[in-house]
């Protein structure tokens, strides 16, 4: 399918067709499985607060709805694409099935810088995209989430929009809202949590002992700034951070709390003058314990998968390691890899866990949550380890296994209709 041309979903297309292989998925299943269900790109006219017209273009992609409503953000980034959200639902939907969640992958954006946006321009753009998209969204058909460039407030916009239309309330449109508004506790922070639960889980099983353990986490957003501070919990130093604009690396480890003041006067780690300034392409290659990619997609490639010098890699990101690259990683068994739909699934996890809550008008308190997402995500994690290690194969090549094979047996099951 040409429309959905371009290197992320290429990728993604790539890991997929090595575990059909693996699975030995027959020819006439497999585009069924692989290829959406279901994409709609829209034009989005708003007018702008100097009183002209722009025009954005939106996406919205559902991947498949065999084992209940889709899942997944909606992003708000200059480089957005339909192809790149295609290959991000799809890749949702291998994470929902890894952690046994009844829905199918998707994901939405739109092709805008939102930092060169007033609040009001988002606001009206949040609210045109949701009007767009109301036939094709609904609780029980696809539930949208914070990504890339958006929060809980864009997430309150498009709530109040749907709202709108319906006539009465609806909070399990969406998740990641406030909690004022039924957000569930612990929501903003799970997907960081949960990355630094699984990697103190990996530093078990390779013995690494966390107090005299180095991170290097590569963008200090929502997930990256959660990430490092849940790990310097653990005991773990956070010797180099970034962001878009550039990084941050202190051999004798950075202190997070003053740079996260610094980074909420100034929007970005650069300047902060605690810290020598490094590049994000350099930063990667430091020598550490831990890295954690929690940046975009395609960050360590062929060019730089033989220098990385980690014991860890924890891909917060969603596909940050080219399938070139993971094919010399693989000849570097040193490094133990938390694959993506594994490592940064906390977020759905407790997104499923904020529908659940809407759904019953029923909340749960901040620590009945995060032990249902680390029972969860421990049970994945078990299950994805105990597959690599008896079949012999990549972490990620257990992962996406275990993913494929059950949204495969659930469209086995349900049959083609008619």
């Amino acid at each position: 399918m040409e429309i959905y041309d371009h290197p992320t979903f290429r990728m993604a297309c790539q890991q997929f067709d090595l575990v059909a292989d693996r699975l030995q998925i027959l020819e006439n299943e497999r585009a069924r499985l692989k290829f959406p269900k279901r994409s709609m790109t829209v034009a989005l006219p708003i007018r702008c607060d100097d009183g002209s017209v722009q025009v954005f273009s939106g996406y919205r992609v559902q991947h498949h709805l065999t084992l209940g409503p889709t899942k997944g953000g909606l992003r708000y980034h200059p480089d957005v694409t339909l192809g790149e959200v295609a290959a991000l639902a799809m890749w949702m939907s291998w994470k929902c099935a890894l952690t046994g969640l009844p829905y199918g992958g998707a994901k939405g954006g739109i092709s805008c810088d939102p930092r060169a946006l007033s609040k009001g321009e988002l606001e009206r753009l949040t609210r045109r995209y949701t009007q767009e998209m109301i036939p094709f969204i609904g609780p029980q058909i696809d539930v949208m989430a914070p990504d890339l460039g958006t929060n809980e407030q864009t997430m309150a916009w498009i709530m109040d929009t749907y709202s709108m239309h319906t006539g009465y309330t609806v909070p399990s449109i969406v998740t990641g809202k406030p909690v004022a508004l039924g957000g569930s506790l612990g929501r903003r922070e799970s997907t960081g949590r949960g990355v630094a639960y699984l990697i103190n889980r990996a530093m078990d099983t390779v013995g690494m002992n966390a107090g005299e353990a180095t991170a290097v986490v590569q963008g200090f957003g929502n997930v990256g700034s959660v990430t490092a501070f849940s790990l310097a919990k653990y005991g773990v130093k956070v010797v180099a951070v970034s962001d878009a604009f550039g990084g941050l690396f202190n051999a004798n480890g950075i202190n997070l709390w003053e740079l996260e003041k610094f980074v909420a006067e100034t929007k970005s780690v650069v300047g902060f003058k605690e810290a020598d300034p490094i590049s994000n392409e350099r930063l990667l290659e430091l020598k550490c314990d831990i890295l954690v990619p929690a940046a975009l997609e395609r960050q360590i490639t062929e060019k730089n998968a033989a220098k990385i010098q980690c014991r860890i890699l924890a891909e917060a990101a969603n596909g940050p390691t080219t399938p070139e690259a993971d094919a010399i990683l693989e000849q570097r068994p040193e490094i133990f890899i938390i694959p993506d739909i594994l490592c940064n699934a906390g977020g759905v996890i407790v997104s499923y866990f904020e529908w659940v809550q809407d759904l019953q008008s029923f909340f749960w308190t901040e620590t009945e949550v995060m032990d249902k997402l680390f029972r969860i995500l421990e049970h994945a994690f078990t299950q994805t380890l105990t597959m690599s290690r008896k079949e012999k194969i990549a972490m990620r090549l257990a992962a996406l296994s275990l993913g494929i094979k059950r949204v495969q047996e659930a469209k086995k099951i349900r049959g083609l209709f008619p």
